[in-house]
């Protein structure tokens, strides 16, 4: 099962699963990208569903459990970004983050805990390198991934008697919609289309890297070169990291 799995790194993971004999759920809000989904071949169940809606993913976590009782991975992908100045982003802007990022993924997991039991499956976050770090400009994506990643670390103790593994995914800057930022009030864009990013990764590529921890069973899973390094030192010296992201920041402006 993957959320926001219509396009961009979602379609790219479903693609690599699909090429191994998978079977994917695809889970999406209603749109040219799922409608696009019906239409192609493979091993997929396209679903519509808008996350932030607690009613929708309750009658889609009852026909998912109903027929796959089992469900061996579940991906929480689906997100948006904020890019702009705390100071100038209204208070609604941090609720529509978290709406998505955060609550549309709990309600998810909510859902499926016991057919990834069932299945001592695996449950899969796609964080960033802000769920563990500052970055400048994403105070509200920032805190978003944060508490994401809270979740889901808390989660992992929980479901590890069950013989369920928790693996989070923490990508740099995945360009799934280059020029296409769709941005709403507030700083709200569709994610991969920041202009500030900087080693940008293709969303196949980075779909390998992830799976691939995830098979594995890895706890945390940095996706890039600037992944690995920021997660290497934000944990040996959460000043440093600070300082060289907002140079690099200031650099990209």
């Amino acid at each position: 099962m993957i959320t926001g799995g219509a396009g961009g790194l979602g379609r790219a993971m479903a693609d690599h699963l699909q090429g191994e004999g998978w079977l994917t759920i695809l889970i999406d809000r209603p749109g040219p990208g799922l409608d696009g989904l019906e239409q192609r071949p493979g091993r997929q169940r396209p679903i519509a569903c808008d996350l932030t809606i607690a009613e929708e993913v309750a009658r889609v976590g009852a026909a998912i459990r109903a027929d796959h009782p089992a469900i061996d991975l579940a991906i929480y992908n689906a997100g948006i970004t904020q890019i702009g100045g705390f100071a100038d982003t209204p208070m609604a802007a941090h609720r529509a983050v978290f709406d998505v990022n955060y609550f549309g993924a709990v309600l998810m997991a909510a859902e499926l805990i016991d057919p990834v039991r069932r299945a001592r499956g695996t449950h899969l976050a796609i964080s960033s390198v802000a769920g563990f770090a500052p970055l400048h400009h994403r105070t509200a994506y920032a805190a978003s991934k944060h508490a994401l990643q809270g979740f889901f670390t808390s989660l992992r103790s929980e479901e590890s008697p069950f013989g369920v593994a928790v693996s989070i995914a923490a990508p740099s800057f995945i360009a799934t919609n280059p020029g296409r930022p769709e941005a709403r009030e507030g700083g709200i864009a569709r994610p991969g289309s920041a202009p500030d990013g900087i080693d940008h990764m293709g969303a196949a590529d980075a779909a390998r890297i992830i799976l691939s921890g995830a098979r594995r069973r890895r706890q945390m899973i940095p996706v890039g070169r600037v992944a690995r390094l920021s997660w290497l030192i934000s944990r040996l010296s959460p000043r440093l990291f600070q300082a060289l992201m907002e140079r690099q920041m200031r650099k990209g402006r």
